[in-house]
Formats: C-alpha cells, sequence, structure tokens
C-alpha cells in the first residue's frame, strides 16, 4: 500500500509553526515550565531541530510574545462608527478574550518576565525587548482611542486619562486572572465605566475635557454604557 509522504516545511514555514506551538504552550503555562523537549515533541520535530531554527527557548519566548503582542493589538482596532462606550465595550470583550485564551502567556507579556532566569546582560536584554513589545502595545491602544475621539493633539489632561485608563485596564486583567473572583462581563463593563468616569473627573477640572464629554455624551443612546453609569451614580444619591 502507498504510503503518506510527509511535506517538508520552509525555513520561514517551520518557524512560524515553531512559535504557535510555543505560544499555544505558553499560554496554558508558565514559560519557566515549557521545555524545548515539549515544544519539538508539540511540533513533531527533535530538539536539535528546534536548536536550528532558534539557538535556544529564550529567543522562541521572544518570537512567541511577539506573535502575541501582535495578537493583542489586533484586538484594539474597532470600526469608528456609534457611540464610544459601545466602541470600547467590544474592545474591552475582544481584550478579555485574549487574556481568557493566553492567560499565563498575558501574564508573561506585561510582566516582562524573561522565559529564562538569570541577571547576566542577556537576561536584561530580553527583559528591554520584552518591555519594548508591550509598550508597543499601550502605544497602539492610545493611538486608537485618539483616533475614536477624533483627536490629533491631546491636551495633557486627555493623555492622562487614557493612558491610566490603559494601565488600568491591564491591571484588572492580570488581578482577574488571579483567581477569576469577578465575571469577566462585568469587569468589561466596569472599564468602560472606569474610562467615562476617569473623563468626568478631568472635566471637572479642565473646560476643555468638559466639552469633549459633552460630546461623547450627546452621542450616547439610552441603553449605552455611558448612560447606565450616570443611572447608577444618580441613584447612589437618592433617599434610601
Amino acid at each position: 500500500m502507498p504510503t503518506g509522504v510527509r511535506r517538508r516545511m520552509g525555513v520561514e514555514e517551520r518557524r512560524q509553526q515553531l512559535i504557535g506551538v510555543a505560544l499555544e504552550l505558553f499560554s496554558r503555562r508558565s514559560p519557566d515550565e515549557v521545555s524545548i523537549d515539549e515544544i519539538a515533541s508539540a511540533a513533531g520535530i527533535s530538539r536539535p531541530l528546534v536548536y536550528h531554527y532558534f539557538p535556544g527557548k529564550l529567543s522562541l519566548y521572544e518570537a512567541a510574545l511577539k506573535r502575541a503582542s501582535e495578537e493583542l493589538t489586533a484586538r484594539f482596532l474597532e470600526p469608528q462608527e456609534g457611540p464610544l462606550g459601545a466602541r470600547l465595550l467590544r474592545v474591552m470583550r475582544r481584550f478579555f478574550d485574549f487574556v481568557e485564551e493566553h492567560g499565563p502567556g498575558f501574564s508573561a507579556l506585561m510582566r516582562g518576565g524573561p522565559a529564562v532566569s538569570g541577571d547576566g546582560p542577556r537576561s536584561r536584554d530580553a527583559v528591554s525587548r520584552t518591555n519594548a513589545l508591550i509598550d508597543g502595545v499601550r502605544q497602539a491602544a492610545y493611538e486608537q482611542i485618539l483616533a475614536h475621539l477624533r483627536i490629533d493633539t491631546p491636551p495633557a489632561r486627555l493623555e492622562l486619562v487614557i493612558r491610566s485608563w490603559i494601565s488600568l485596564a491591564e491591571s484588572t486583567a492580570l488581578i482577574w486572572l488571579d483567581g477569576r473572583r469577578i465575571p469577566r462581563q462585568e469587569l468589561e463593563v466596569q472599564l468602560v465605566h472606569d474610562f467615562a468616569a476617569l473623563a468626568a473627573v478631568s472635566a471637572a477640572y479642565d473646560e476643555e475635557m468638559a466639552d469633549l464629554l459633552r460630546r461623547i455624551l450627546k452621542d450616547e443612546p439610552t441603553d449605552g454604557p455611558f448612560t447606565d453609569l450616570v443611572g447608577r451614580l444618580v441613584a447612589l444619591g437618592a433617599p434610601g
């Protein structure tokens, strides 16, 4: 009987396969717990062949983080149509989809930890490269929010609001991963509310921010997340 012939992969195709396999393994467990032997086995190749494409686990880990950062950046892409609150909510849902799919990998990416421990120049360089990746994700998210607000040159208070909100989303996701004690759907809405709340506090001190907030709220429907926040705040002040 004729037997099937395994197709030989090209160099770049094999590299991309190994990156995908590594990312999948790093998504389920801490990178420190994943060995080159496991990666090789999952890819269906030998350990020496892994080293043919990557000099070590650290370089493969960095390549996997780069792909993860690109995927995470893509989660912030959203058509600039409709109310801002609904757009941010869709972004947060995709963001938490990524967090849930790539838990340990997301934690490693955000915390900037290298796959190989150590204090030498190589490890320090790895941390620097990882930090550069996540800074790129943060900057892409920042630019996306500005685009949704249709603002090219943001005032200082608006930049503070957006960057603070991005940091809050990161820390919220990391805390959520540690036990998942709050339903993620509630956190998705809460983070959208947090953006509005940060903007509202800033608007209390700055007329330019106040004008921006009025423009945002003017386009909000009665069932939108920003309107929901206003209703909840009013209810808190109502007599018991």
